[in-house]
This record gives structure tokens, sequence and C-alpha cells, in this order.
């Protein structure tokens, strides 16, 4: 029964206007007006808390994509590398990273000079083979230089311009991540090294600039946070999605074509379709403790090997994509079928050339969304090992890549957040940034391939 039949007509009741709302019809719209503001505040609050999250991760993170360094004017002195004078990259190689950690002391003590600072540090007591402003530098920075001179030995003898990055701590401090209070508990930085960062900053020697190693490098030790990046465990990530969606796309699709097409109904489909709906909802960490019995233990391949966490990670999305792939074959209307099947066409016919391409869009948006599913999974990942070991080369080829040990970026942002060094702690933040950009350009493809292969009937 409806309001109407509760409401007198203008011609039932005397005085009654169908024009002026009547007691029952401002109630019904007052709880209408209310319901409203009531979604309009929860929509609020979930923007609020979606806005609060992005800031958080953005304010935390942006800082992983600078890096303080100094610029300085390091002469490669012969006498130091290359005694002989023969250029022989054998007695060059043989030439330690504390020869070089001179040369750059000699270029900072220059700069000092130069730009007339008085500070205790320009004196560079050095005990053994360190000095007071080494605690400034980072420790792959003499490596650094060491790796440029052996890539082109004809560098000595010559003065270059290069930058060179400055320790985390000193980095922290000009971030305000590190302050001159917390800096006086540190062991080997203090308040004078802080007071000679600025009066270099100010005459340009120390600058923060963009960080592309960052995004393109590989992780580092615990003592050189400021050269961790994250491209090695980009490039795994890559090679995982690349054996998710080698297996999974055909294993998926063909299995629901198969269940939904053409499997007979009876309890053995039902008892299939059941346990794929619970497949789809048991924890990852479950497929993870699989992986590592089967694919490990039992087959011998490698572990923290891309490959293995590729093959965890498709049968953990497996689930999910046939699901996706019969939802979508189910929404194409039965009389496609009948016509198709009406002028002639086989029923596999019937189903690869009228059914299958009217549900490609779901398919390809279930795949997609699977893919970015596993692309963020941690808990499967710890368990085969791919945060026991640290990357820190890029693969030598595509067999290297799927089966020499690596990490992926959910690992790699676990592995840094649990470190102690704050300079990791902010790297998990900016980490998390470029998850976060990948997986909406994941799901923006999505959107794409659905409008683009979207049909209306």
């Amino acid at each position: 029964m409806t309001d109407a039949a509760k409401t007198p007509t203008a011609r039932g009741a005397k005085g009654v206007s169908l024009l002026a709302p009547d007691a029952h019809t401002r109630k019904r719209n007052a709880a209408e007006a209310r319901f409203r503001i009531y979604g309009l505040v929860a929509v609020g609050i979930g923007l609020f808390f979606l806005v609060a999250l992005l800031s958080s991760i953005v304010m935390n993170g942006i800082g992983a994509f600078q890096q303080t360094g100094y610029r300085l004017q390091i002469e490669l002195r012969e006498d130091v590398l290359d005694k002989t004078g023969t250029r022989d990259i054998e007695n060059i190689k043989k030439v330690k990273t504390f020869a070089y950690a001179q040369l750059i002391r000699a270029a900072m003590l220059r700069e000092i000079e130069k730009a007339g600072i008085d500070t205790p540090l320009a004196q560079a007591k050095v005990t053994g083979f360190s000095s007071d402003l080494d605690p400034m530098m980072s420790d792959g920075a003499r490596a650094h230089l060491r790796d440029l001179v052996l890539a082109d030995p004809g560098l000595i003898g010559q003065t270059i311009e290069l930058r060179l990055l400055a320790s985390s701590r000193v980095d922290g401090y000009l971030k305000g991540r590190v302050s001159r209070d917390s800096i006086a508990r540190d062991k080997n930085l203090d308040t004078v090294h802080l007071d000679l960062v600025d009066a270099l900053r100010s005459v340009g020697v120390v600058n923060t600039a963009f960080n592309p190693a960052f995004i393109l490098g590989s992780d580092a030790s615990d003592a050189r946070p400021e050269q961790a990046g994250m491209g090695v465990a980009i490039l795994g990530s890559l090679f995982m999605m690349l054996v998710v969606l080698v297996l999974s796309l055909p294993i998926g699709v063909a299995s629901s074509i198969y269940l939904e097409e053409f499997a007979p109904k009876n309890r053995f489909t039902d008892l299939i379709e059941v346990n794929i709906s619970n497949l789809a909802a048991v924890p990852s960490i479950v497929f993870g403790i699989l992986g590592l019995a089967v694919f490990i233990q039992f087959m011998h391949l490698p572990q923290s090997a891309p490959l293995v966490g590729g093959l965890v990670l498709t049968l953990m999305t497996l689930p999910t994509i046939i699901i996706a792939t019969r939802a979508s074959l189910q929404s194409v209307p039965p009389s496609i079928r009948d016509a198709a099947l009406g002028v002639g066409a086989s029923k596999m016919q019937a189903v690869f050339h009228h059914v299958l391409p009217l549900a490609m869009p779901g398919i390809l948006t279930g795949t997609i969304i699977g893919l970015a599913q596993a692309l963020g999974e941690t808990a499967p990942l710890l368990l085969i090992g791919m945060v026991g070991y640290i990357a820190s080369n890029y693969p030598d080829g595509v067999a290297s890549g799927f089966l020499d040990p690596n990490s992926a970026m959910p690992a790699q942002i676990f592995e840094w957040a649990k470190r102690a060094d704050p300079a990791f702690y902010e790297r998990a933040w900016g980490g998390i940034i470029i998850l976060l950009v990948v997986l909406l350009s994941m799901n923006f493809i999505a959107i794409l391939l659905r409008r683009r292969f979207e049909r209306r009937w």
C-alpha cells in the first residue's frame, strides 16, 4: 500500500489540496532529507580520512625523493691513485677506498678555506683512516668516487666537480628530521658539525636536490641509508607480475569458461565452485606457507627468486580472476547465445566469437585488479624469503631477473620500516608513494580498457 492511498484527495475531503503537503508527507520528506544528510556526512567522513591518509603518506615520504649532498671540486691526484703513472687498471684497483676518502677530505677543506669558515673541524684531525669531517659524508661517497675512477682512469690527474651524498644525519638535519637536541645523543655527529653544515649551505656547497637514485637505485646496508633506493625492488615486482600475468590469465579465463559454459551442473562442479569462493577468502600468508613447502622445499626452486614469488601470487590471484571472469560471462544476455546457436554456430563458436568478446571488458578489469592486489601483498613474500636478501645490482638478463634473489616493493617497504635509522623510515613512506602510484596506474588502465572494449546492447 502506498502513501497515496492514505492521503485524502481534493475531491473526497473538504478543504484539502493536493498542492499543500499534509503531516504524513512532511514527515516522509523530513525522513528523506535526514537520510541525505546522513549520506553526505558518511561521504564527508570517508573523504576526510582518505585525505588525512594521503596527506600523511605524502608529508612523511616526500623527503625520500630529495637528498642532501656536497658540491666539491675533487683533485684526483696521480701520486695517490696511480703512483706508477701507467694507468694500469689492475694497479688502480689496488687503491683502497680510504685513499679516496683523503681526496674528499682535502676537497672539503679547500671549500671551508675558500668560504672563510671558522670551525675547529678545519684542522681535519685524522685518527687512523678517519677524520673529524668523515661523519658528515656518506659512507658510500668514497666508493662512488672510486667507481668513477675505475670506469674512466683518464680522470686521474684532473680536478672534477662532483656531488657527493651527505650522511643520513646531516640529511635529516636539513629536512627537519634531526634536531640539535637529538643530535646530542649521537656518537659521531655533534653541534659543531651542524654549524659547519649551516655555513657550507649558506655558500652553496651543501644543498638538497631531487634524488633519482631513490627511484632507480638499489637497497643499501644499515650504514648507508642515504643510498637506499627502490629500483631493483621495482624490477623484482615487474618480473613477479609477468609470471602472474602469464600463468593466471589463461588458466583463470579457461577455467571460468569451462565452469560457466561447458561444465555439467552436478555436485562435483558445485564443490569446485564452493572451493574457489573459499580460496578467495583464504589469508594470503597461507599461500606463502604453501609456496614455501611446494616450490622451495619440494621442487627446490631458488629461494627469494621472483619466479617463486610469481608462482605463489598466481595461486592467490587465480580465485579472484575466476570469480570476476564468471561474473562477466554471466552478464552477457542469454539471447546472444541463443541467437548464435539459432543461426547454426556450435557451442564453442557461440562462446568464443560472441560471448567472450562481450565479456572481455569485465575479464580485463578483473585481471588487472587481481594483479594490483597481488602487487601489494607482503605476507606470502616473507615466507619465501624475499626480504632476506639485499639485491645490490640489477639482473644481468631476463633469466637472472626471474631466478636471482631479489625483493619486491611491498617487501622492501616492510624491510625499511623495521630498521632503526629514521632515514629508512622516511624511505618506507617514499616507497609507499611509489607503490600507490603503480597501483593507481593499474586501476586507471583497467578503466581505460573497460571503456575501450565495452559494448552496449
